[in-house]
Protein backbone atom coordinates (compact mmCIF):
# COMPACT_ATOMS: atom_id res chain seq x y z
CA UNK A 1 0.00 0.00 0.00
CA UNK A 2 1.19 3.58 -0.45
CA UNK A 3 -0.69 5.08 2.47
CA UNK A 4 0.29 4.14 5.45
CA UNK A 5 -2.85 2.80 8.08
CA UNK A 6 -2.91 5.44 10.11
CA UNK A 7 -2.25 7.99 7.22
CA UNK A 8 -3.20 11.50 8.45
CA UNK A 9 -3.93 15.00 6.28
CA UNK A 10 -1.00 15.83 8.28
CA UNK A 11 0.92 13.22 6.38
CA UNK A 12 -0.17 14.27 3.34
CA UNK A 13 0.64 17.96 3.86
CA UNK A 14 4.50 16.74 4.80
CA UNK A 15 4.38 14.06 1.49
CA UNK A 16 3.54 16.97 -0.90
CA UNK A 17 5.67 19.76 0.24
CA UNK A 18 8.34 17.15 0.21
CA UNK A 19 7.38 16.02 -3.63
CA UNK A 20 7.83 19.87 -4.36
CA UNK A 21 11.12 20.33 -3.10
CA UNK A 22 12.35 17.20 -5.03
CA UNK A 23 10.82 18.32 -7.80
CA UNK A 24 12.58 21.71 -7.76
CA UNK A 25 15.83 19.85 -8.31
CA UNK A 26 14.45 17.08 -10.51
CA UNK A 27 13.94 19.81 -13.12
CA UNK A 28 17.54 21.19 -13.73
CA UNK A 29 18.60 17.55 -12.72
CA UNK A 30 16.63 15.29 -15.21
CA UNK A 31 17.88 18.16 -18.30
CA UNK A 32 21.17 17.66 -17.30
CA UNK A 33 21.73 13.94 -16.67
CA UNK A 34 19.59 14.19 -20.20
CA UNK A 35 22.67 16.07 -21.69
CA UNK A 36 25.17 13.94 -20.25
CA UNK A 37 23.48 10.47 -21.78
CA UNK A 38 23.31 12.66 -25.11
CA UNK A 39 19.84 13.20 -25.91
CA UNK A 40 16.98 15.67 -26.04
CA UNK A 41 16.35 17.17 -22.55
CA UNK A 42 12.93 16.45 -22.92
CA UNK A 43 13.58 12.75 -22.31
CA UNK A 44 15.25 13.76 -18.73
CA UNK A 45 11.70 15.24 -17.87
CA UNK A 46 9.69 12.29 -19.22
CA UNK A 47 11.99 10.23 -16.82
CA UNK A 48 11.25 12.55 -13.79
CA UNK A 49 7.54 12.05 -14.29
CA UNK A 50 7.36 8.43 -15.68
CA UNK A 51 10.06 6.58 -13.82
CA UNK A 52 9.75 8.24 -10.76
CA UNK A 53 5.70 7.45 -11.17
CA UNK A 54 6.04 4.33 -11.53
CA UNK A 55 9.13 3.08 -8.88
CA UNK A 56 6.98 5.17 -6.28
CA UNK A 57 3.65 3.33 -6.76
CA UNK A 58 5.17 -0.22 -6.91
CA UNK A 59 8.21 0.16 -4.53
CA UNK A 60 9.03 -0.33 -1.25
CA UNK A 61 11.62 2.18 0.33
CA UNK A 62 8.69 5.05 1.75
CA UNK A 63 11.75 7.86 0.55
CA UNK A 64 13.51 6.76 -2.43
CA UNK A 65 12.82 9.09 -5.44
CA UNK A 66 13.83 7.28 -8.75
CA UNK A 67 14.37 8.71 -12.27
CA UNK A 68 17.34 9.72 -14.56
CA UNK A 69 20.47 9.91 -12.27
CA UNK A 70 23.92 10.86 -13.25
CA UNK A 71 25.79 7.15 -13.23
CA UNK A 72 23.50 5.76 -15.51
CA UNK A 73 23.17 8.39 -17.78
CA UNK A 74 26.96 8.37 -18.34
CA UNK A 75 26.23 4.47 -19.09
CA UNK A 76 23.24 5.47 -21.93
CA UNK A 77 25.98 7.83 -23.67
CA UNK A 78 28.28 5.32 -23.48
CA UNK A 79 25.61 2.41 -24.75
CA UNK A 80 24.59 4.61 -27.56
CA UNK A 81 27.91 5.42 -29.16
CA UNK A 82 27.31 3.61 -31.73
CA UNK A 83 25.29 5.42 -32.96
CA UNK A 84 26.41 8.39 -36.02
CA UNK A 85 26.11 11.90 -33.94
CA UNK A 86 23.86 12.94 -37.22
CA UNK A 87 21.45 9.49 -36.37
CA UNK A 88 19.98 11.29 -33.83
CA UNK A 89 16.01 9.59 -34.14
CA UNK A 90 17.87 6.27 -34.51
CA UNK A 91 20.11 6.82 -31.06
CA UNK A 92 16.54 8.25 -29.31
CA UNK A 93 14.65 4.89 -30.97
CA UNK A 94 17.44 3.02 -29.50
CA UNK A 95 17.96 4.67 -25.92
CA UNK A 96 14.09 3.74 -25.80
CA UNK A 97 14.75 0.07 -26.58
CA UNK A 98 17.62 0.24 -24.03
CA UNK A 99 14.99 1.32 -21.45
CA UNK A 100 12.46 -1.51 -22.17
CA UNK A 101 15.78 -3.86 -21.97
CA UNK A 102 17.01 -3.09 -18.74
CA UNK A 103 13.13 -3.53 -17.06
CA UNK A 104 13.23 -6.50 -18.34
CA UNK A 105 16.43 -7.97 -16.59
CA UNK A 106 15.60 -5.94 -13.47
CA UNK A 107 11.95 -7.73 -13.44
CA UNK A 108 13.71 -11.40 -14.16
CA UNK A 109 15.86 -10.20 -11.13
CA UNK A 110 13.10 -9.97 -9.30
CA UNK A 111 10.73 -12.82 -10.12
CA UNK A 112 14.14 -15.28 -9.49
CA UNK A 113 14.78 -13.34 -6.14
CA UNK A 114 18.04 -12.55 -6.79
CA UNK A 115 17.88 -8.88 -5.64
CA UNK A 116 20.14 -9.65 -2.12
CA UNK A 117 22.43 -10.67 -4.33
CA UNK A 118 23.96 -7.16 -5.39
CA UNK A 119 25.40 -7.33 -1.82
CA UNK A 120 27.96 -9.06 -3.03
CA UNK A 121 28.97 -6.46 -5.10
CA UNK A 122 32.11 -4.24 -2.95
CA UNK A 123 31.61 -0.49 -1.53
CA UNK A 124 35.08 -0.09 -2.90
CA UNK A 125 33.76 -1.06 -6.83
CA UNK A 126 31.13 1.67 -6.61
CA UNK A 127 33.43 4.16 -4.83
CA UNK A 128 35.71 3.30 -7.74
CA UNK A 129 32.89 3.80 -10.33
CA UNK A 130 31.93 6.87 -8.63
CA UNK A 131 34.94 8.52 -9.19
CA UNK A 132 35.45 7.61 -12.75
CA UNK A 133 31.96 8.49 -13.52
CA UNK A 134 32.67 11.93 -11.63
CA UNK A 135 35.73 12.23 -13.78
CA UNK A 136 33.67 11.64 -16.86
CA UNK A 137 31.00 13.73 -16.15
CA UNK A 138 33.61 16.66 -15.36
CA UNK A 139 35.67 16.05 -18.66
CA UNK A 140 32.78 16.10 -20.61
CA UNK A 141 31.38 19.09 -19.91
CA UNK A 142 34.69 21.42 -20.30
CA UNK A 143 33.28 22.10 -24.01
CA UNK A 144 29.87 23.39 -23.03
CA UNK A 145 31.48 25.38 -20.22
CA UNK A 146 33.70 27.28 -22.42
CA UNK A 147 31.63 27.60 -25.21
CA UNK A 148 33.85 24.91 -27.43
CA UNK A 149 31.71 22.27 -29.54
CA UNK A 150 32.15 18.96 -29.41
CA UNK A 151 34.65 17.10 -31.72
CA UNK A 152 34.95 13.38 -32.86
CA UNK A 153 32.00 10.85 -33.24
CA UNK A 154 30.58 8.26 -30.48
CA UNK A 155 33.21 5.51 -32.09
CA UNK A 156 36.17 7.54 -29.98
CA UNK A 157 37.05 7.05 -26.82
CA UNK A 158 36.07 9.60 -24.59
CA UNK A 159 39.68 10.74 -23.67
CA UNK A 160 40.04 11.23 -27.26
CA UNK A 161 37.14 13.18 -28.29
CA UNK A 162 38.03 16.12 -25.27
CA UNK A 163 41.65 15.75 -26.73
CA UNK A 164 39.42 16.40 -30.39
CA UNK A 165 37.74 19.47 -28.66
CA UNK A 166 40.15 21.65 -27.25
CA UNK A 167 43.24 21.31 -29.63
CA UNK A 168 41.63 21.30 -33.18
CA UNK A 169 39.75 24.59 -34.12
CA UNK A 170 38.84 25.85 -30.32
CA UNK A 171 37.97 29.26 -29.94
CA UNK A 172 37.02 30.05 -26.28
CA UNK A 173 34.04 32.08 -25.51
CA UNK A 174 34.45 34.48 -22.61
CA UNK A 175 30.75 34.51 -22.19
CA UNK A 176 30.37 30.91 -21.82
CA UNK A 177 32.92 30.78 -19.29
CA UNK A 178 31.11 33.74 -17.49
CA UNK A 179 28.07 32.10 -17.20
CA UNK A 180 29.77 28.63 -16.72
CA UNK A 181 31.90 29.55 -13.81
CA UNK A 182 29.23 31.68 -12.60
CA UNK A 183 27.14 29.06 -11.95
CA UNK A 184 29.48 26.76 -10.11
CA UNK A 185 30.43 29.71 -7.76
CA UNK A 186 26.63 30.44 -7.39
CA UNK A 187 25.51 26.91 -6.75
CA UNK A 188 28.41 26.12 -4.36
CA UNK A 189 27.78 29.00 -2.42
CA UNK A 190 23.63 28.51 -1.92
CA UNK A 191 24.37 24.96 -1.06
CA UNK A 192 26.57 26.41 1.48
CA UNK A 193 23.98 28.65 2.91
CA UNK A 194 21.00 26.70 2.41
CA UNK A 195 22.88 24.14 4.93
CA UNK A 196 23.73 26.67 7.54
CA UNK A 197 20.47 28.29 8.16
CA UNK A 198 18.75 24.51 7.10
CA UNK A 199 16.65 26.14 4.28
CA UNK A 200 15.17 23.84 1.48
CA UNK A 201 17.57 22.94 -0.98
CA UNK A 202 16.77 23.99 -3.78
CA UNK A 203 20.02 25.87 -4.90
CA UNK A 204 20.55 24.03 -7.82
CA UNK A 205 17.29 25.18 -9.11
CA UNK A 206 17.62 28.71 -8.14
CA UNK A 207 21.26 28.92 -9.81
CA UNK A 208 19.63 28.00 -12.93
CA UNK A 209 17.10 30.45 -13.14
CA UNK A 210 18.90 32.96 -12.23
CA UNK A 211 22.18 32.41 -14.69
CA UNK A 212 19.57 32.00 -17.45
CA UNK A 213 17.92 35.34 -15.99
CA UNK A 214 21.38 37.05 -16.39
CA UNK A 215 22.37 35.59 -19.86
CA UNK A 216 18.95 36.77 -21.00
CA UNK A 217 18.85 40.02 -19.82
CA UNK A 218 22.10 40.09 -21.45
CA UNK A 219 20.68 39.02 -24.49
CA UNK A 220 23.26 36.02 -25.08
CA UNK A 221 20.28 33.28 -25.21
CA UNK A 222 17.99 35.41 -27.09
CA UNK A 223 18.09 34.74 -30.88
CA UNK A 224 19.94 37.21 -33.26
CA UNK A 225 19.30 38.21 -36.89
CA UNK A 226 20.30 35.42 -37.83
CA UNK A 227 18.51 33.06 -36.15
CA UNK A 228 21.01 32.18 -33.61
CA UNK A 229 21.73 33.01 -30.47
CA UNK A 230 25.16 34.53 -28.91
CA UNK A 231 25.17 31.34 -26.34
CA UNK A 232 24.36 27.84 -27.08
CA UNK A 233 21.16 26.94 -25.69
CA UNK A 234 19.19 23.80 -24.21
CA UNK A 235 16.76 24.52 -27.26
CA UNK A 236 12.77 24.22 -27.73
CA UNK A 237 11.08 22.13 -25.35
CA UNK A 238 7.69 21.13 -25.84
CA UNK A 239 5.08 21.96 -23.66
CA UNK A 240 3.19 17.96 -23.85
CA UNK A 241 3.54 15.42 -21.13
CA UNK A 242 5.38 12.04 -22.45
CA UNK A 243 3.04 10.03 -24.25
CA UNK A 244 2.67 6.17 -25.17
CA UNK A 245 5.46 5.47 -28.33
CA UNK A 246 6.63 1.84 -29.28
CA UNK A 247 10.37 2.03 -30.12
CA UNK A 248 11.59 0.85 -33.32
CA UNK A 249 13.33 -2.47 -33.21
CA UNK A 250 16.93 -3.40 -35.44
CA UNK A 251 18.42 -6.82 -33.67
CA UNK A 252 21.63 -5.35 -34.34
CA UNK A 253 21.29 -2.76 -31.93
CA UNK A 254 20.16 -5.35 -29.21
CA UNK A 255 23.40 -7.07 -29.80
CA UNK A 256 25.23 -4.29 -29.83
CA UNK A 257 23.68 -2.93 -26.30
CA UNK A 258 23.15 -6.12 -24.58
CA UNK A 259 26.45 -5.70 -22.25
CA UNK A 260 25.57 -1.65 -21.11
CA UNK A 261 22.17 -3.77 -20.51
CA UNK A 262 23.18 -5.86 -17.67
CA UNK A 263 25.30 -3.16 -16.55
CA UNK A 264 23.05 -0.48 -16.67
CA UNK A 265 20.48 -3.03 -14.88
CA UNK A 266 23.03 -3.66 -12.08
CA UNK A 267 23.89 -0.63 -11.31
CA UNK A 268 20.38 1.12 -10.95
CA UNK A 269 19.80 -1.70 -8.71
CA UNK A 270 22.75 -0.90 -6.48
CA UNK A 271 22.34 2.40 -6.42
CA UNK A 272 18.25 1.92 -5.52
CA UNK A 273 18.62 -1.08 -3.00
CA UNK A 274 22.26 1.06 -1.19
CA UNK A 275 20.12 4.27 -0.79
CA UNK A 276 17.01 2.67 0.19
CA UNK A 277 19.16 0.48 2.53
CA UNK A 278 21.06 3.56 4.49
CA UNK A 279 17.55 5.78 4.61
CA UNK A 280 15.67 2.57 6.36
CA UNK A 281 19.12 2.93 8.39
CA UNK A 282 17.49 6.28 9.87
CA UNK A 283 13.74 5.23 10.07
CA UNK A 284 13.90 1.85 10.74
CA UNK A 285 11.64 0.81 7.82
CA UNK A 286 11.64 -3.44 7.23
CA UNK A 287 12.42 -3.23 3.27
CA UNK A 288 11.50 -5.86 0.48
CA UNK A 289 14.37 -5.66 -1.72
CA UNK A 290 13.09 -8.19 -4.50
CA UNK A 291 9.86 -5.99 -4.30
CA UNK A 292 12.06 -2.64 -4.77
CA UNK A 293 13.67 -4.78 -7.86
CA UNK A 294 10.27 -5.53 -9.22
CA UNK A 295 9.33 -1.78 -8.81
CA UNK A 296 12.90 -0.35 -10.57
CA UNK A 297 12.19 -2.50 -13.17
CA UNK A 298 8.53 -1.91 -14.19
CA UNK A 299 9.68 1.88 -14.13
CA UNK A 300 12.29 1.63 -17.16
CA UNK A 301 10.38 -0.81 -18.67
CA UNK A 302 7.22 1.48 -18.77
CA UNK A 303 9.51 4.63 -19.23
CA UNK A 304 10.54 2.73 -22.63
CA UNK A 305 7.18 3.21 -23.96
CA UNK A 306 7.15 6.81 -22.76
CA UNK A 307 10.32 8.19 -23.99
CA UNK A 308 11.99 8.41 -21.15
CA UNK A 309 15.90 8.70 -20.25
CA UNK A 310 16.29 4.79 -18.21
CA UNK A 311 16.93 5.68 -14.38
CA UNK A 312 17.49 4.72 -10.93
CA UNK A 313 17.13 5.85 -7.29
CA UNK A 314 18.09 8.97 -6.79
CA UNK A 315 21.02 9.81 -4.11
CA UNK A 316 20.61 13.41 -3.99
CA UNK A 317 16.84 14.05 -4.12
CA UNK A 318 16.19 10.62 -1.99
CA UNK A 319 18.01 12.61 0.77
CA UNK A 320 16.29 15.61 0.23
CA UNK A 321 12.79 13.53 0.28
CA UNK A 322 13.59 12.47 3.76
CA UNK A 323 15.04 15.95 4.98
CA UNK A 324 12.13 17.32 3.62
CA UNK A 325 9.61 15.14 5.88
CA UNK A 326 7.94 12.68 3.44
CA UNK A 327 6.54 10.17 5.27
CA UNK A 328 5.25 7.56 2.72
CA UNK A 329 5.97 7.29 -1.07
CA UNK A 330 3.24 9.83 -1.90
CA UNK A 331 5.62 12.18 -2.00
CA UNK A 332 7.17 10.51 -4.98
CA UNK A 333 4.30 10.76 -6.82
CA UNK A 334 3.76 14.45 -6.05
CA UNK A 335 7.34 14.79 -6.91
CA UNK A 336 6.23 13.52 -10.60
CA UNK A 337 3.11 15.65 -10.62
CA UNK A 338 5.37 18.76 -10.13
CA UNK A 339 7.29 17.68 -12.40
CA UNK A 340 4.52 17.54 -15.04
CA UNK A 341 2.92 20.87 -14.14
CA UNK A 342 5.92 22.86 -14.59
CA UNK A 343 6.75 21.40 -17.72
CA UNK A 344 2.95 22.06 -18.76
CA UNK A 345 3.27 25.34 -17.19
CA UNK A 346 6.83 26.55 -17.85
CA UNK A 347 8.35 24.61 -21.11
CA UNK A 348 8.90 27.75 -23.85
CA UNK A 349 10.77 29.26 -20.72
CA UNK A 350 13.46 26.69 -20.98
CA UNK A 351 14.62 27.32 -24.69
CA UNK A 352 16.85 29.98 -22.90
CA UNK A 353 18.79 28.29 -20.76
CA UNK A 354 22.50 28.30 -21.67
CA UNK A 355 24.27 25.26 -22.06
CA UNK A 356 26.77 26.62 -19.78
CA UNK A 357 24.91 27.11 -17.11
CA UNK A 358 23.72 23.22 -17.31
CA UNK A 359 27.24 22.33 -17.58
CA UNK A 360 27.80 24.52 -14.61
CA UNK A 361 25.77 22.60 -12.29
CA UNK A 362 26.93 19.40 -14.10
CA UNK A 363 30.61 20.03 -12.99
CA UNK A 364 29.31 20.29 -9.01
CA UNK A 365 27.08 17.57 -9.45
CA UNK A 366 30.47 15.53 -10.70
CA UNK A 367 32.31 16.60 -7.75
CA UNK A 368 29.25 15.82 -5.42
CA UNK A 369 29.13 12.25 -7.37
CA UNK A 370 32.18 10.95 -5.11
CA UNK A 371 31.93 10.12 -0.82
CA UNK A 372 35.23 11.73 -1.14
CA UNK A 373 35.18 10.67 2.60
CA UNK A 374 34.25 7.28 2.42
CA UNK A 375 37.09 7.40 -0.47
CA UNK A 376 39.65 8.20 2.11
CA UNK A 377 38.84 5.70 3.99
CA UNK A 378 38.40 2.93 1.21
CA UNK A 379 41.84 4.35 -0.04
CA UNK A 380 43.43 3.77 3.44
CA UNK A 381 41.68 0.40 4.88
CA UNK A 382 43.53 -2.24 3.02
CA UNK A 383 45.57 -2.90 -0.08
CA UNK A 384 42.01 -4.79 -1.36
CA UNK A 385 40.22 -1.98 -0.91
CA UNK A 386 42.23 0.39 -2.44
CA UNK A 387 43.05 -1.98 -5.84
CA UNK A 388 39.55 -2.29 -6.13
CA UNK A 389 38.75 1.60 -6.03
CA UNK A 390 41.89 1.71 -8.29
CA UNK A 391 40.92 -0.09 -11.18
CA UNK A 392 37.76 0.35 -11.13
CA UNK A 393 37.81 3.72 -11.64
CA UNK A 394 40.79 3.46 -14.28
CA UNK A 395 38.30 1.11 -16.14
CA UNK A 396 35.96 3.34 -15.91
CA UNK A 397 37.86 6.48 -17.43
CA UNK A 398 40.53 4.27 -19.69
CA UNK A 399 38.17 1.12 -20.98
CA UNK A 400 34.54 1.59 -20.14
CA UNK A 401 32.36 2.73 -18.19
CA UNK A 402 29.43 0.60 -18.90
CA UNK A 403 31.83 -2.36 -18.51
CA UNK A 404 33.90 -0.94 -15.36
CA UNK A 405 31.36 -1.90 -12.41
CA UNK A 406 31.74 -5.58 -14.01
CA UNK A 407 35.09 -5.25 -14.34
CA UNK A 408 35.56 -3.95 -10.24
CA UNK A 409 33.11 -6.81 -9.77
CA UNK A 410 34.97 -9.56 -11.49
CA UNK A 411 38.29 -8.57 -9.84
CA UNK A 412 36.81 -8.72 -6.63
CA UNK A 413 35.64 -12.55 -7.19
CA UNK A 414 39.32 -13.06 -8.07
CA UNK A 415 40.65 -11.36 -5.35
CA UNK A 416 38.17 -12.56 -2.62
CA UNK A 417 38.46 -16.50 -3.69
CA UNK A 418 42.24 -16.95 -2.70
CA UNK A 419 41.00 -15.22 1.05
CA UNK A 420 37.64 -17.46 1.28
CA UNK A 421 40.71 -20.85 0.31
CA UNK A 422 42.20 -19.67 3.25
CA UNK A 423 41.90 -22.44 6.08
CA UNK A 424 43.49 -21.96 9.31
CA UNK A 425 44.93 -24.58 10.84
CA UNK A 426 46.04 -24.32 14.90
CA UNK A 427 47.39 -26.87 17.54
CA UNK A 428 45.57 -27.26 20.64
CA UNK A 429 46.49 -28.40 23.63
CA UNK A 430 45.05 -28.89 27.62
CA UNK A 431 47.08 -27.02 29.61
CA UNK A 432 47.40 -28.10 33.21
CA UNK A 433 44.87 -25.82 34.53
CA UNK A 434 42.61 -28.14 32.34
CA UNK A 435 41.57 -25.57 29.72
CA UNK A 436 41.65 -26.39 25.93
CA UNK A 437 43.40 -23.61 24.46
CA UNK A 438 45.68 -22.53 21.69
CA UNK A 439 49.39 -24.30 22.15
CA UNK A 440 52.18 -21.66 23.16
CA UNK A 441 55.65 -22.03 22.31
CA UNK A 442 56.63 -22.82 26.54
CA UNK A 443 53.84 -25.45 26.53
CA UNK A 444 55.42 -28.77 27.02
CA UNK A 445 55.91 -31.26 24.27
CA UNK A 446 52.44 -33.89 24.44
CA UNK A 447 54.01 -37.24 22.07
CA UNK A 448 50.47 -39.08 22.86
CA UNK A 449 47.54 -36.34 21.62
CA UNK A 450 47.35 -33.67 19.32
CA UNK A 451 44.31 -31.52 18.89
CA UNK A 452 43.94 -30.13 15.86
CA UNK A 453 41.33 -26.88 15.12
CA UNK A 454 40.30 -26.15 11.82
CA UNK A 455 39.05 -22.76 10.71
CA UNK A 456 37.36 -21.59 7.06
CA UNK A 457 36.09 -22.35 4.24
CA UNK A 458 36.07 -26.14 3.15
CA UNK A 459 35.37 -26.21 -0.47
CA UNK A 460 38.25 -27.09 -3.57
CA UNK A 461 39.87 -23.54 -3.07
CA UNK A 462 41.04 -24.97 0.08
CA UNK A 463 42.16 -28.28 -0.77
CA UNK A 464 45.63 -27.41 -0.80
CA UNK A 465 46.04 -26.12 2.27
CA UNK A 466 44.18 -28.80 4.01
CA UNK A 467 46.47 -31.09 2.60
CA UNK A 468 49.44 -29.49 4.22
CA UNK A 469 47.89 -29.59 7.30
CA UNK A 470 47.08 -33.05 7.19
CA UNK A 471 50.76 -33.79 5.99
CA UNK A 472 52.36 -31.90 8.85
CA UNK A 473 50.15 -34.33 11.12
CA UNK A 474 51.53 -37.30 9.54
CA UNK A 475 54.71 -36.19 9.82
CA UNK A 476 54.41 -35.67 13.68
CA UNK A 477 52.99 -39.29 13.73
CA UNK A 478 55.56 -40.57 11.91
CA UNK A 479 58.64 -38.99 13.93
CA UNK A 480 56.41 -38.54 17.51
CA UNK A 481 54.52 -41.63 18.01
CA UNK A 482 51.24 -39.85 18.19
CA UNK A 483 48.48 -42.23 19.50
CA UNK A 484 45.29 -40.24 19.04
CA UNK A 485 44.30 -36.96 16.97
CA UNK A 486 41.37 -34.96 17.75
CA UNK A 487 40.37 -32.93 14.67
CA UNK A 488 38.01 -29.86 15.39
CA UNK A 489 36.10 -28.89 12.90
CA UNK A 490 33.29 -26.37 14.52
CA UNK A 491 34.35 -23.13 12.72
CA UNK A 492 34.46 -24.84 9.37
CA UNK A 493 31.77 -24.09 6.89
CA UNK A 494 30.58 -25.34 3.73
CA UNK A 495 32.64 -28.59 3.05
CA UNK A 496 32.54 -30.26 -0.50
CA UNK A 497 33.29 -33.22 -2.15
CA UNK A 498 37.12 -32.69 -2.56
CA UNK A 499 37.98 -31.59 1.00
CA UNK A 500 35.46 -34.16 2.29
CA UNK A 501 38.15 -36.73 0.49
CA UNK A 502 40.98 -35.34 1.97
CA UNK A 503 39.67 -35.86 5.34
CA UNK A 504 38.39 -39.31 4.58
CA UNK A 505 42.23 -40.36 2.99
CA UNK A 506 43.68 -38.94 6.24
CA UNK A 507 41.24 -40.83 8.48
CA UNK A 508 42.38 -44.23 6.60
CA UNK A 509 45.75 -43.32 6.88
CA UNK A 510 45.61 -42.73 10.69
CA UNK A 511 43.85 -46.02 11.08
CA UNK A 512 46.64 -48.27 9.24
CA UNK A 513 48.91 -46.63 11.61
CA UNK A 514 47.03 -47.59 14.64
CA UNK A 515 46.14 -44.02 15.66
CA UNK A 516 42.79 -43.07 16.53
CA UNK A 517 41.09 -39.90 14.74
CA UNK A 518 38.30 -38.32 16.72
CA UNK A 519 35.96 -35.72 15.22
CA UNK A 520 34.60 -33.06 17.12
CA UNK A 521 32.64 -29.86 16.93
CA UNK A 522 30.39 -31.95 13.76
CA UNK A 523 28.47 -29.32 12.65
CA UNK A 524 24.87 -30.62 10.42
CA UNK A 525 26.26 -29.27 6.83
CA UNK A 526 29.46 -31.39 7.66
CA UNK A 527 27.48 -34.39 9.38
CA UNK A 528 25.47 -34.36 6.12
CA UNK A 529 28.16 -35.25 3.91
CA UNK A 530 29.78 -37.28 6.32
CA UNK A 531 26.83 -39.62 5.88
CA UNK A 532 26.68 -39.38 2.19
CA UNK A 533 30.59 -40.43 1.47
CA UNK A 534 29.88 -42.59 4.05
CA UNK A 535 32.30 -41.59 6.86
CA UNK A 536 30.81 -44.99 8.61
CA UNK A 537 32.64 -47.15 7.20
CA UNK A 538 36.46 -45.58 7.98
CA UNK A 539 35.12 -43.87 10.97
CA UNK A 540 32.79 -45.16 13.89
CA UNK A 541 30.40 -43.01 15.40
CA UNK A 542 31.40 -43.20 19.08
CA UNK A 543 34.74 -41.10 17.76
CA UNK A 544 32.41 -38.15 15.76
CA UNK A 545 31.25 -35.91 18.72
CA UNK A 546 28.30 -33.61 17.14
CA UNK A 547 27.77 -30.29 18.10
CA UNK A 548 25.61 -29.98 20.74
CA UNK A 549 24.24 -26.63 22.95
CA UNK A 550 24.94 -28.73 26.47
CA UNK A 551 27.45 -27.85 29.27
CA UNK A 552 30.47 -30.28 28.08
CA UNK A 553 31.42 -29.10 24.63
CA UNK A 554 31.91 -31.87 22.11
CA UNK A 555 35.48 -31.13 22.00
CA UNK A 556 35.67 -31.87 26.15
CA UNK A 557 33.83 -35.06 25.35
CA UNK A 558 36.47 -36.02 22.35
CA UNK A 559 39.13 -35.45 24.23
CA UNK A 560 38.31 -37.27 27.56
CA UNK A 561 37.40 -40.29 24.85
CA UNK A 562 40.64 -39.60 23.26
CA UNK A 563 42.38 -40.69 26.88
CA UNK A 564 40.12 -43.69 27.43
CA UNK A 565 41.41 -44.93 24.30
CA UNK A 566 45.06 -44.42 24.45
CA UNK A 567 44.55 -46.09 28.11
CA UNK A 568 48.09 -45.40 30.22
CA UNK A 569 49.78 -42.52 27.85
CA UNK A 570 53.83 -42.82 27.62
CA UNK A 571 53.61 -38.99 27.40
CA UNK A 572 54.32 -37.31 30.62
CA UNK A 573 51.69 -34.47 29.67
CA UNK A 574 49.33 -36.63 29.31
CA UNK A 575 49.97 -39.22 32.33
CA UNK A 576 49.76 -36.29 34.73
CA UNK A 577 46.61 -34.82 33.44
CA UNK A 578 45.39 -38.38 33.78
CA UNK A 579 46.28 -39.17 37.15
CA UNK A 580 44.96 -35.27 38.00
CA UNK A 581 41.73 -36.10 36.24
CA UNK A 582 41.16 -39.29 38.23
CA UNK A 583 41.56 -37.57 41.95
CA UNK A 584 39.47 -34.68 40.93
CA UNK A 585 35.72 -34.44 38.98
CA UNK A 586 37.86 -32.19 36.37
CA UNK A 587 35.88 -30.66 33.12
CA UNK A 588 37.58 -29.04 30.39
CA UNK A 589 36.82 -25.69 28.45
CA UNK A 590 37.63 -24.54 25.11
Amino acid sequence: MIFRRNYSWSDLQNDLLAGVTVAAISLPQAMAYALIAGVDPRFGLYSAIVVTLVASVFGSSSHLINGPTNAVSLVVFSALAFFDPEARFDAYQGMFLLGIMVGAVQILIAVFKLGDLTRYISESVVLGFMTGAGFLVALGQVGNLVGLRDKGTGHMHVLYRFWLTVTQDAHVDPRAVGIGTGTIVLAVALRSVARKYRLPQVDMLVTLIATTWIATSLGWSQPGAAGKAALAVVGNVPATLPKPHIPEIQFWWIREMSGSVLAIACLGLLEALAISKSIAHETRQTLDFNRQCLAEGLANLTGGFFQCLPGSGSLTRSAINFQAGAVSRMSGIFAAGSVAIVLVLFAPLMRYVPRAALAGLLMVTASRLVDWKRLRSALGASGYDASLVALTAFAAVFISVEFSILIGVGVSILLFVPRAARLRGAELIVSEDRVVRDRLPSDPDCTGMIIFDFEGELFFGASPELDGHFAGLERRVRDEGIRCIVLRVKGTSNPDMVCMERFRHFIQGMERRGVFVLLCGVRPDFGRVMKNMRFGEVLPDSRVFREEPTLYSSTQKAVRHGYDLMGDADCEHCARLQVSEAAHDLYYQV
